[in-house]
């Protein structure tokens, strides 16, 4: 059995610079949300099995419609203002390249996040204004692990339109992609059933 090390997340407020140091010598997965650097928890299968749907889902959405887009899944992070987020899954669109060394997804069109228990109160609120920040970002996209269920917050024009979704197609339009929403949930399995 192995012995489990504690991490301390740094006191108080840290730079965006001094972040990124700090987490190239630090195991595990973390996030700076208002300057101060955050633990997450490790996730649970159902989380990951859903993430790696959706990340199959939009995959082939983006290449059926031969769309300049890619989709990249966990790891990557959005950068707004104070604060350093890793989504579970980014679509970004357009012919510039990021380099493969980079940490940062400057130009994120859809965000996608799958609800979890340590996270949930942050991705419904603050990830949500903090999101539509972004300039790039049209769609933001939250899933329930629980349940075959979404919140899908699109930009038009200077609003923000929201729609909970339990059935049908998650129109992403820009891109200009449509995807089952059933689709991004495994079949069978102890989480939700399609």
């Amino acid at each position: 059995m192995g012995v489990l090390a504690r991490v301390d997340e740094p006191d108080g407020w840290v730079s965006r610079a001094e972040y990124r140091l700090w987490a190239e010598g630090h195991p595990g997965r973390f996030e700076r949300i208002n300057g101060l650097v955050v633990a997450t928890a490790p996730e649970r299968v159902g989380h990951a099995r859903i993430k790696g749907e959706v990340f199959v889902a939009l995959r082939a959405a983006v290449a059926a419609e031969g769309l300049p887009c890619e989709v990249l899944v966990g790891g990557p992070t959005i950068e707004v203002g104070e604060s350093d987020y890793e989504p579970d899954v980014i679509v970004r669109c357009g012919s510039d390249v990021v380099s493969d060394d980079s940490l940062v997804v400057p130009d994120a069109t859809i965000i996608v996040e799958v609800l979890s228990p340590t996270t949930r109160r942050t991705d419904v609120s603050q990830k949500l204004v903090d999101y539509f920040q972004v300039p790039s970002v049209q769609h933001y996209l939250i899933l329930f692990a629980d349940r075959v269920q979404a919140i899908h917050h699109r930009r038009n024009g200077d609003q923000i339109e929201t729609r909970v979704l339990t059935e049908g197609e998650v129109t992403l339009d820009p891109p200009g992609i449509a995807v089952s929403l059933a689709g991004f949930y495994p079949v069978g399995g102890s989480g939700p059933v399609r």
